[in-house]
């Protein structure tokens, strides 16, 4: 997003009205009438997940467990729902009791690592949330259900991360485990898309660019010998 969002507030009632319709045309086979999804095969035109993500950190919402209890109304069975979150508010009370009621109802929670140390967290995510708090947020939430992590790793004024980040990345990972964290596996994904958002005041787009794909199943590769844990790729554009 590059203009300021015209609302900041979630109408809870159009978003179960919006969501109900949606249902309703995806079920029925509709989408692939829509100009969006030409060419894309049948066989992936399946209903799999309701994500929580995009513009905004889902777990700010005040009205985070409603949301969950709105969705779980709607969704059909065997249909996930997923908080794809930076795991700075996991540790919030109402967000605690939204990820009890997603337990219930097929949910799955992707919590974003993108670094390995304190600085590298501060240069590629921006976030006033400490490193330690994330951390422990994410390891609190995996001692209580099985969780995916999701790592954006790219370029930085042409650099992508060093092999001593990705080997205390590692440890991060090994570290949650340690202290009982449940790890399904890791998601490497590097820049898919034009970033819009600003660097000391310049497009990040000029800063951040996509590592190769060799450079991705690289860093997948030592994720899985260092931790033992699945790791998938995904490419960027």
């Amino acid at each position: 997003r590059s203009t300021v969002p015209a609302t900041n507030q979630l109408d809870l009632a159009v978003a179960e009205e919006e969501l109900r319709a949606l249902l309703e045309i995806a079920q029925a086979g509709a989408l692939a009438n829509d100009p969006q999804f030409a060419g894309v095969p049948g066989e992936l035109m399946n209903l799999r997940d309701v994500a929580l993500s995009g513009d905004g950190e889902p777990t700010t919402s005040p009205v985070f467990s409603k949301v969950i209890e709105m969705i779980a109304r709607h969704k059909p069975a065997g249909v996930k729902i997923v908080l794809i979150t930076d795991a700075g508010g996991l540790d919030r009370a109402d967000v605690k009791r939204g990820l009890t009621l997603m337990d219930a109802h097929e949910g799955e929670v992707w919590a974003k690592l993108d670094a390995g140390t304190e600085p590298y967290y501060k240069a590629i995510d921006r976030s006033a949330i400490p490193f330690a708090r994330i951390l422990k947020n994410i390891t609190g939430c995996a001692r209580e259900r099985a969780i995916v992590i999701q790592t954006l790793f790219v370029k930085l004024y042409g650099k992508g991360p060093c092999a001593d980040e990705i080997a205390a990345y590692c440890d991060r990972l090994n570290q949650v485990r340690a202290a009982g964290g449940q790890l399904k596996n890791i998601q490497i994904c590097t820049l898919a898309r034009k970033t819009m958002a600003l660097i000391n005041g310049r497009p990040a787009f000029d800063a951040v660019s996509a590592l190769s794909p060799t450079e991705v199943e690289s860093i997948a590769a030592t994720v899985k010998s260092r931790t033992g844990l699945a790791a998938e790729c995904y490419y960027g554009a």
